[in-house]
C-alpha cells in the first residue's frame, strides 16, 4: 500500500525531502588504526596496519529545508530575546536529521526554551549518550540530547562538548526529569560531570570501579580465565596475528 504525506507524517517519520541538505565540510577529529581502533597486540583480526580517518560532518548552511528551517528560526528568535545570540557553535543536517552544537554554559537556558516555547514545543527528552573522540583536542567528550516535540511531531538533537581536563556539563534533569539516570549512566561510562544533577553516581558499574569503560582509551579488559592447567589473558593482551 502506499503511504500518503500524511500516513508519513503520522508515522513521525522525517520529510524525505529533508534528507537532499549536506553538511559543507567534514571535520577529521582522528585516525583510526586496525579493524577496530585497538593498538598494540589487542587487534587480533589482522588487518592491524589498516588505517583511516575518523570524520564529523561539518557545519550546514541555512535553507535547511522543510521544517528545519522553522525550527532553527523559532530558536534563534527566542535565544537573541533571551541574550543568546552566540549559544549556537554549528548547525550541522545530516542523513535527514538536524542537530544544534550548544556551548555548554547555555545548555539549561537553551533545554527550557525549546521545552517551553509555542513554536518549539519539545516536552519530551529520550536521554542523553556520550560519545568519546580522544584525539579532538578540547573537545574529547561529547554529550547527545535527543528531544521530540509530541505536538509538532518533530525530532532534534542537542550536542554539547566537553574537554577531558574539565569534564562537566551542567545538568538539564530540571528541565528532562527523564534524564535522571540517563546522566547517571553517561557519567558512569563516560566520566562526564553533569553539575547540578540531584544525585550523580555510578549507575551499573561498582562505585569503586577505576575508569569509564565506553572511553575509546579504555582498555578492552577483560578476566584471566583459567582452563584445565592454562591461562587465557585479556583480548588486549593476546598477541596480534601477522
Amino acid at each position: 500500500m502506499t503511504e500518503t504525506p500524511k500516513d508519513v507524517e503520522r508515522a513521525g517519520s522525517q520529510d524525505p525531502t529533508l534528507d537532499t541538505v549536506r553538511p559543507t565540510s567534514e571535520e577529521v577529529v582522528g585516525t583510526r588504526t586496525g579493524m577496530f581502533g585497538v593498538r598494540g597486540s589487542g587487534d587480533t583480526s589482522g588487518y592491524g596496519g589498516l588505517t583511516r580517518a575518523v570524520e564529523m560532518p561539518g557545519s550546514s548552511e541555512a535553507p535547511f529545508g522543510g521544517w528545519f528551517d522553522e525550527v532553527a528560526s523559532a530558536l534563534q528568535t527566542v535565544s537573541r530575546t533571551a541574550g543568546l545570540d552566540a549559544a549556537y557553535e554549528k548547525v550541522v543536517v545530516h542523513r535527514g536529521e538536524i542537530t544544534f552544537f550548544v556551548r555548554r554554559q547555555d545548555l539549561p537556558t537553551v533545554a527550557r526554551l525549546l521545552r517551553d516555547d509555542e513554536q518549539l514545543r519539545f516536552e519530551f527528552c529520550s536521554g542523553v549518550s556520550g560519545v568519546h573522540y580522544p584525539e579532538e583536542t578540547g573537545r574529547e567528550l561529547h554529550a547527545v540530547y535527543h528531544l521530540l516535540s509530541m505536538t509538532h511531531n518533530r525530532r532534534i538533537r542537542l550536542e554539547v562538548t566537553c574537554p577531558d581536563s574539565d569534564p562537566h556539563i551542567p545538568s538539564i534533569v530540571a528541565t528532562y526529569p527523564t534524564n535522571d539516570w540517563h546522566e547517571r549512566e553517561t557519567f558512569d561510562f563516560f566520566g562526564i560531570v553533569f553539575d547540578g544533577h540531584p544525585g550523580l553516581t555510578r549507575i551499573q558499574m561498582p562505585d569503586d570501579w577505576p575508569g569509564h569503560p565506553q572511553r575509546k582509551d579504555y582498555p578492552l579488559g577483560g578476566i584471566p580465565v583459567e582452563y584445565k592447567g592454562a591461562t587465557i589473558p585479556p583480548p588486549d593482551e593476546r598477541r596480534a596475528y601477522t
